[in-house]
This record gives C-alpha cells, sequence and structure tokens, in this order.
C-alpha cells in the first residue's frame, strides 16, 4: 500500500493544512492501492505564493534557455528509468490496461524530447526588420505562474505536455491533480527533487473540484493549462476571462472514422475497435463514430463487430486483457446509461450491452458495445460518453459522410480510411478538426494536438505546444 502522508509544495514535501485523506481504491476489486495527501485552499496559496516567488525573485524565469533544457532532459532520463514503476501504479489507480500504460511510458520520452527538440530551435530572442527601416527586437518571455489542471485517464500523459513547455519556457508550475489519481502524480515530485529544480518552480496538489476552482481563480496565476471534460473547459475559461488570465483547454471529442467505398475490410475490422476501446473508451481522442457507405453497410457492420467480439475484459494488471475497468463506480453508471440510451432510442446493437461481463460484476466494467443503424442525431453519436462504445452510421456519398462527421459540437480527432491516399487527403482538408489519420497513421509529437469548436483552445506538442507557455515582447531598436 503506498502512502503520501504530504504535499509536494514548492519542491518540499510539506503537512497539509487538511487532515483528510485522499483513498483510492482499485476499480477492478476494490482493494486499497494507497492513500495520499489532500490539498485545501490554504495549501493552494502556499503552493502559488511558492511559484510567484521563484517567478518574480528567483532566477528560474531568467537562466539561460540551455539551463532549464538539461534539468527537463535529467527529468526525462528519470521519468524513463522508473517507467514499469509508473505504468503498474497508473494501471492500479485508474484501471487502465496493462498494455496501454506499459506502451504509453516511451511515448511520454519522446512527447518530452519533441519540447526539448523545439526548445533546441526556438526564437527565444531575434531581431526583425521592416522595409521602412524600423528595427525590433522580438523577446518571447515566460508566461509567469501556471496552474496545469489535469484529469485521471491518462494522468503522466497530461501532466508533462503542460509542466515540460512551461518549465521550458521558464515558468513555474502548480499542477492539481485529479482525486482518482493522486498517488502518481505525487511521485513525479520526487522525480522534480532528484532532478534538481530549484525551490519554488513545481508544487502537486491532488485536490477535488472545489479547490480546483480555487487554484484556477487565484489572483496570482497567470495562465492555466487544463485537460479534462468540455463542461469543465467551459466554467475555467469563463474563470480566466474576468481576470483576462492566458488558457489552453483540451477537451472533450466524438471523432468520426469515414470509412469510404475502397476501403480494405479487414485494416478497418480491426482497426476500428482499437480506435474505439483503447484506454477503455476514456481516451479524448477515441474514434467512437464509424462511418460507412451504405452499398458496403452490412458487410462493414459484420466485419467490425466479428473483431469488436474478441475484445478481452479484464484485470487491468494482465497485458493480454485489452479493456479493463473504468475508473469508478460512477463512471460505470454513466456509460451504461448512454448504453441504455442507444437502445431506447432504437440503434440495433450487435456487440455488448449493459449486463457486466461474465465474472465481472464485482469491479466497475463494462462490455465493449458497438451499435449499428445509428442515426447522427442520436446521444450516443453526439454526445462523449468516455468508455468503450463504438456507433456504427450509414452514408450515401463523400459529401454526406464529411457533412455527418462535422456535425459534432467537437472537433479533437478523426480519420478516413482509403486505398487511395489522395482522395485521404482530400478529405482529411473538409473535416473541421484538429488532428486527422488517414488510414490510420500514428500522430508525432512535432506535430501540435488540439481541437476546433468545443474540443478546446490553444495547441500542445512540440515548438506550437511551446508558444502556449510565453509571452511576445517587443522592443524597438
Amino acid at each position: 500500500m503506498i502512502d503520501y502522508a504530504n504535499l509536494y509544495i514548492g519542491g518540499h514535501w510539506v503537512a497539509p493544512t487538511l487532515d483528510e485523506r485522499i483513498e483510492v481504491r482499485s476499480p477492478h476489486d476494490h482493494s486499497l492501492v494507497g492513500r495520499a495527501a489532500q490539498a485545501a485552499p490554504a495549501d493552494v496559496d502556499a503552493a502559488v505564493a511558492a511559484a510567484r516567488r521563484a517567478f518574480d525573485e528567483g532566477t528560474w524565469p531568467n537562466l539561460p534557455p540551455e539551463r532549464r533544457r538539461a534539468l527537463v532532459a535529467r527529468f526525462n532520463e528519470l521519468h524513463a528509468a522508473r517507467a514499469a514503476e509508473i505504468a503498474a501504479l497508473i494501471t492500479a489507480e485508474n484501471g487502465s490496461p496493462a498494455w496501454f500504460t506499459q506502451s504509453l511510458q516511451p511515448a511520454l520520452a519522446e512527447q518530452t524530447a519533441a519540447y526539448l527538440r523545439a526548445a533546441d530551435s526556438f526564437g527565444w530572442e531575434e531581431e526583425i526588420s521592416s522595409p521602412s527601416g524600423a528595427r525590433a527586437l522580438l523577446r518571447r518571455e515566460p508566461v509567469g505562474v501556471v496552474a496545469a489542471v489535469i484529469p485521471w485517464n491518462a494522468p503522466h500523459q497530461s501532466a508533462l505536455v503542460k509542466l515540460i513547455p512551461a518549465l521550458l519556457a521558464g515558468c513555474t508550475v502548480v499542477l492539481k491533480a485529479a482525486p482518482e489519481t493522486p498517488l502518481n502524480a505525487l511521485l513525479l515530485g520526487e522525480l522534480f527533487t532528484e532532478a534538481g529544480f530549484p525551490d519554488g518552480v513545481v508544487s502537486i496538489l491532488p485536490a477535488g473540484r472545489e479547490t480546483s476552482e480555487y487554484l484556477v481563480a487565484h489572483p496570482d496565476v497567470d495562465k492555466i493549462a487544463f485537460t479534462g471534460s468540455t463542461r469543465a473547459g467551459r466554467r475555467i475559461a469563463s474563470l480566466a476571462g474576468e481576470q483576462l488570465k492566458r488558457v489552453s483547454l483540451e477537451l472533450g471529442g466524438k471523432s468520426a472514422s469515414i470509412v469510404l467505398e475502397d476501403a480494405d475490410l479487414d485494416a478497418v475490422a480491426q482497426a476500428a475497435p482499437q480506435l474505439a476501446f483503447g484506454n477503455n473508451g476514456e481516451s479524448c481522442v477515441a474514434h467512437t463514430r464509424l462511418l460507412v457507405p451504405r452499398s458496403r453497410y452490412e458487410e462493414f457492420v459484420s466485419a467490425v463487430a466479428a473483431a469488436a467480439g474478441k475484445t478481452t475484459v479484464g484485470d487491468p494488471a494482465d497485458p493480454s486483457n485489452f479493456v479493463g475497468p473504468l475508473v469508478t463506480a460512477v463512471q460505470k453508471e454513466r456509460v451504461l446509461s448512454y448504453i441504455r440510451s442507444g437502445l431506447d432510442d432504437g440503434a440495433r446493437l450487435v456487440v455488448g450491452g449493459p449486463d457486466a461481463p461474465d465474472g465481472l460484476e464485482q469491479g466497475n466494467y463494462v462490455r465493449p458495445t458497438v451499435f449499428a443503424d445509428v442515426d447522427n442525431s442520436m446521444r450516443i453519436a453526439q454526445e462523449e460518453i468516455f468508455g468503450p462504445v463504438l456507433v456504427i452510421i450509414p452514408f450515401e456519398d463523400e459529401d454526406d459522410a464529411v457533412r455527418i462527421a462535422n456535425d459534432s459540437p467537437y472537433g479533437l480527432s478523426g480519420g478516413v480510411w482509403t486505398t487511395d491516399p489522395e482522395r485521404g487527403l482530400a478529405v482529411a482538408r473538409r473535416i473541421r478538426t484538429g488532428t486527422f489519420l488517414v488510414n490510420g497513421a500514428p500522430n508525432g509529437f512535432d506535430a501540435p494536438f488540439g481541437g476546433y469548436k468545443s474540443s478546446g483552445i490553444g495547441r500542445e506538442f512540440g515548438s506550437v505546444g511551446l508558444t502556449q507557455y510565453v509571452e511576445h515582447k517587443s522592443i524597438a531598436l
């Protein structure tokens, strides 16, 4: 059993002001995983004050960029060295399957490496001249104290995608971790200490919504970086707007994969369940709408259903299981309510359903579920379910497919399947979404990631992600 009795405030382990602890229980069998200190507003005040002092009076924001880069690179090495431990802990806390948490660790090392590459070539200071003869020095300076607020589904990815660029830019950071996954968040404090970050630069506070709002609205916070639901993002944006804080939001999605008439049946059948059910479907980028031409509809429905029906479900610590339990009983019931809604609205259930998987009634398990004959106006096609549910929607022609894909409040990801890459690229250009996969091609970490519409504001990854943590200053010469 893991026990973190203290909070990580300004680089030091500090007793919390609250006696109440966060108790983490396994989504698989409800056994005790560990306990963690819980932050209150008074702890937020202490963390923000430490960050403010380190930014306003300390050396951190004025260090040469290469000095900050060296510390971040050291942290990346230390994080990679504990990859197996971190993966196992996250699986125990939130039920993410081991295959996912294990494969994510090297990806996180590359995510940070991409930020390091961006920092190497970033124009921290450059001279600009105009034909009139005017000259200016363009400086990119750190935005200040950053409040990074993250969810529970991929906690180290969400944390590091904010912490790393903020630190490279010279910001100080208060990380607010979700109460569902506090243990792996506080483990990060050990790594920041070992890497040698100065006092005040990083704080880590597990806490609930009320304390999170207190941090977001704190007058000494200059920027908010948030990953989570669109509903919470709207609330954060409104709080930030009152004080004109800088804000970046990575929010929800309801991404569509478009299957063109010439698509390879086997490739789509194998990939569609993986893109929808990966990380238990608790993924903002999950491709949960599959758009299929009427001319081949039943053929694809049968093939996808057959592949989805083979999805292994069970103990997330067993790497052979593709789907584990959902993070909480509340999340399980939320997903089941959507499955029941699909049945009530007349969608055809072809795989799964609301009953618990055999032998897994004790945990927070939901059967991987596939619906056919779905109309895009149904709740299961319009709302983010955040669980292992895939809907298959028919379309008439390419224009109809594009219309349906864009008929969503979200715009985070999506894809197209075709044997003609140029046609796939043409479709990609018509979809209003921040990222898009042609034939399942993977996203890299040097290209920006983020959403259109209700899927967010701003971008993460690489050089574009680094710009989210700087202000631009022009000095006339």
